[in-house]
C-alpha cells in the first residue's frame, strides 16, 4: 500500500468552495485551526510503500471521522450528506465542490481496521490541542479530573437461551449449505416452532413446557453438532472453517442461566460481557466498560472529555484507575494533582492514594477541595451526551477493536462539537465588538463569562 494522496488535480470548471460558502462559518474556522500535519503523520504512519492503488488522503478519512460522530451520523448517511454539503467538502480539504463523493462506505470501514485505537487517539489529542489554542480550556482545567465509568452497549438483541440456541442452529445450517456440507436433517422447521413456543410458555408462566422446549432446542443443535463432526473429520480446511462456529455452539448448548464464569451472549460478538450497574431501568446490559475522564473545573469552552477507554473482562471501577490517569497524563502532558470518583472507586489501585477523592470523603478535605467535590456530578451529563448524540449508545463497530475505537471516536466527536459551539461564541462576541465599538477587553471577557456560565448549566 502506497502513501495516500495528498495532491489531487483540481477541477478547472468546478466551482471553488471558498466562493459558495460563508468563510465565517465555524466549521471553516475549526479547519483553519486544525493541525492536519499532525494528524497526517499519526495516520499516514499505517501507510507502507507498495504496489496498488494509493489510500485516500488523510485529511479527508480524519474528517469524515470527526463528522461521522460530530453529528452522529451512520456510514452511509455520513457519504449522502458528504455530497450535499459545501461546508463537509472544505473541513476534510476539498477545494472545488464535488458531485460525487471519492471515497466508499466501506472505506470507513477498512480505515478503522487499519488505524486502530491508538492512531485514532490522534483525534482526541488534537481535539484537546485545539480547544488549547483557542482558548476554550486551560492548562489548570487538565490538572483536576472528575472519573467515572459507564457501559457502551453493543448491537446485539437480548439474550436468552432459547433464540441462542435457535441462532446456533440456524448459522451452523448456514455454513454447512456454503461450504457443501450434506447433513441427515437440519431441523429448521421444527427448531423455529420451538423458539417461539418457549417465549409463549414463559410469558403464560408456564415454565415446565417451556423448559421441555428448550431442552428440545437443545437436543437437535447437539444432534447437528455431532452430525457435522462427523462429516468434516480429517478435513483441516473444514475443521478451520467450523472450527469458531463450532466451540461457540457448544458453549451455547451446554452454558445454564445461573452458571458462573464467561457465557456466550451473541453469536456474532462472542466477545460481549454482562454489566450491572445497579439501575433500577437497566438491571444488566450487555457490551463492555468505558472509563470516561473530564475536568472537575468548569472550562470556559465546556465540559470536554479528557480520556475515554473501552475496558474489557468487566474490571472492578477502582482497579481501572491507575492505567485510566497513566494514559490521561501520556495523552495531555500535564501531571493530574487531583483525581475525584464515585464510592465505586474505594479501594483502587493508584499509587498516590492522596490525590484521589472519593465521593462523601470527609477527612482532609479541604473548601476548595469541596466545591471541586460538588462538580464531581458534572461528568454524569457527559456520559448521557456521548451515549444520546455522539454513537455511543449502542455499538455497531465488530469485534473488541471496534469497542476500543467507538469509545474515542464518540469522546472526539463531543469535544469537537463543543469546539464548533466555542467558536460560533467568539464570532458572536467579535462581531459585537465591531457593531458596538466597546472596548474589546472587557466586552470579550463579559461574553466569555456568559458562554461560561451557560456551558456550566448545559452539562449540569
Amino acid at each position: 500500500m502506497s502513501r495516500p494522496r495528498d495532491d489531487r488535480q483540481d477541477d478547472l470548471f468546478g466551482p471553488l468552495l471558498e466562493e459558495i460558502i460563508n468563510l465565517r462559518h465555524p466549521l471553516v474556522r475549526l479547519a483553519a485551526e486544525m493541525d492536519w500535519e499532525f494528524l497526517a503523520g499519526r495516520f499516514g504512519s499505517v501507510c507502507r510503500v507498495g504496489p496498488g492503488q494509493p489510500p485516500l488522503p488523510t485529511r479527508l478519512v480524519a474528517g469524515l471521522f470527526i463528522l461521522k460522530h460530530m453529528h452522529n451520523l451512520s456510514d452511509e448517511a455520513l457519504s449522502e450528506r458528504w455530497v450535499e454539503n459545501p461546508y463537509f467538502q472544505y473541513f476534510c480539504g476539498e477545494v472545488v465542490f464535488q458531485h460525487a463523493a471519492p471515497f466508499d462506505r466501506s472505506s470507513l470501514t477498512r480505515w478503522r481496521q487499519r488505524l486502530g485505537e491508538e492512531q485514532i487517539a490522534a483525534l482526541l489529542q488534537e481535539s484537546l490541542s485545539v480547544a488549547h489554542r483557542t482558548g476554550a480550556i486551560e492548562s489548570k482545567d487538565l490538572e483536576r479530573v472528575v472519573v467515572d465509568t459507564t457501559v457502551q452497549e453493543k448491537a446485539i438483541a437480548h439474550p436468552t437461551d432459547a433464540r441462542l440456541t435457535h441462532r446456533a442452529i440456524e448459522k451452523l445450517v448456514a455454513l454447512a449449505k456454503r461450504e457443501g456440507v450434506e447433513l441427515r436433517q437440519s431441523y429448521l422447521r421444527v427448531a423455529k416452532r420451538a423458539a417461539i413456543m418457549v417465549g409463549r410458555y414463559t410469558h403464560a408462566h408456564q415454565f415446565k413446557r417451556a423448559r421441555r422446549e428448550l431442552k428440545f432446542l437443545r437436543t437437535r443443535l447437539g444432534r447437528i453438532i455431532r452430525d457435522i463432526r462427523r462429516k468434516i473429520e480429517g478435513d483441516s480446511a473444514l475443521e478451520d472453517r467450523f472450527g469458531p462456529l463450532l466451540d461457540l455452539a457448544v458453549r451455547v448448548r451446554h452454558q445454564e442461566q445461573r452458571q458462573r464464569g464467561p457465557k456466550v451472549y451473541s453469536l456474532h460478538a462472542p466477545e460481549v460481557e454482562c454489566i450491572g450497574k445497579g439501575k433500577a431501568r437497566a438491571p444488566y446490559e450487555f457490551g463492555c466498560k468505558v472509563s470516561i475522564a473530564t475536568p472537575a473545573t468548569a472550562p470556559k469552552g465546556g465540559q470536554f472529555v479528557l480520556h475515554a477507554k473501552a475496558l474489557h473482562g468487566n474490571p472492578y471501577d477502582g482497579h481501572t484507575l491507575g492505567p485510566a490517569i497513566a494514559d490521561l497524563e501520556k495523552l495531555t502532558g500535564v501531571a493530574v494533582r487531583r483525581v475525584h470518583g464515585d464510592k465505586g472507586y474505594r479501594g483502587h489501585n493508584y499509587p498516590d492514594q492522596f490525590k484521589v477523592w472519593i465521593n462523601g470523603q470527609v477527612r482532609r478535605v479541604t473548601k476548595a477541595i469541596r466545591r471541586e467535590m460538588r462538580r464531581r456530578a458534572a461528568v454524569e451529563p457527559v456520559i448521557g451526551h456521548l451515549k444520546d448524540d455522539h454513537r455511543m449508545r449502542r455499538n455497531y463497530l465488530k469485534g473488541r477493536d471496534g469497542d476500543r475505537i467507538n469509545a474515542v471516536l464518540a469522546a472526539a466527536g463531543f469535544n469537537f462539537s463543543l469546539l464548533l459551539r466555542w467558536l460560533e461564541e467568539l464570532l458572536r462576541v467579535l462581531l459585537l465588538i465591531l457593531r458596538t465599538g466597546l472596548p474589546p477587553p472587557r466586552l470579550a471577557s463579559s461574553g466569555l463569562q456568559k458562554h461560561s456560565s451557560r456551558s456550566t448549566q448545559n452539562s449540569r
